[in-house]
């Protein structure tokens, strides 16, 4: 009792007291590693790093765009996880190194596809429209993207958590189309027509393409 009498009148105790009452608070009003983002949130943050690169298109180029996206898609994005759905069930009997090529190739082209299709501005706007649990532990965000001068185009999204933190798999374009599913067929038709070289080649054409601009 006397220690805590001795300390009321201190200027130190003062400030002590003020720097663990902030601390307090900080600790409150503070996210966890266990209360990462919400999946809305993080779509929010793909879609400003998209208007982003968008509003700059021409300055940037496809280069410029390319380079803005890389460090993005793989933050907002579990490439991992859908290189290897891409390809069905030919995954599970390929080499490492085929896995390891075509997780980089994968990266590759949602990058280049990213850079190819977001290439200009005319007054475009995100609006996400709210989340909704969907099966095997994942959560689908509803957004839509606005355009002044064209048709609005619905972009859902499925999520699932990576480590605590929450990731896109599967893009559905216009509510409904999964960009995952087409790619698998496609794909997965390659490499059992073919083999993984032919598939890796196809991708590599592919990219060559949208930074042509012969692909949108």
């Amino acid at each position: 009792m006397q220690a805590a009498r001795w300390g009321a009148g201190e200027p130190g105790m003062t400030c002590l007291r003020g720097w663990l009452g902030g601390a307090a608070f900080l600790l409150l009003v503070q996210p966890t590693a266990a209360e990462s983002a919400a999946p809305s949130q993080v779509i929010d943050g793909l879609h400003e790093v998209l208007l982003g690169v968008m509003r700059d298109a021409t300055k940037l180029g496809y280069e410029g765009r390319a380079a803005k996206l890389a460090p993005a898609i793989p933050e907002f994005y579990d490439v991992a996880f859908m290189a290897e759905k891409s390809v069905g069930r030919h995954w599970k009997t390929a080499s490492e190194s085929d896995r390891e090529r075509l997780l980089a190739a994968f990266l590759r082209f949602m990058i280049a596809n990213y850079a190819g299709q977001f290439d200009g501005y005319s007054g475009q706007h995100f609006e996400t429209l709210g989340e909704e649990p969907a099966r095997m532990d994942t959560v689908l965000v509803k957004s839509r993207l606005v355009s002044p001068k064209e048709e609005n185009v619905e972009l859902n999204y499925r999520m699932h958590q990576v480590g605590g933190e929450w990731k896109i798999i599967d893009v559905y374009l216009d509510g409904t189309v999964s960009e995952l599913a087409l790619r698998r067929s496609e794909f997965s038709g390659i490499v059992k027509r073919e083999d993984f070289d032919a598939l890796i080649a196809a991708i590599d054409a592919r990219i060559e393409a949208l930074a042509s601009g012969a692909e949108s």
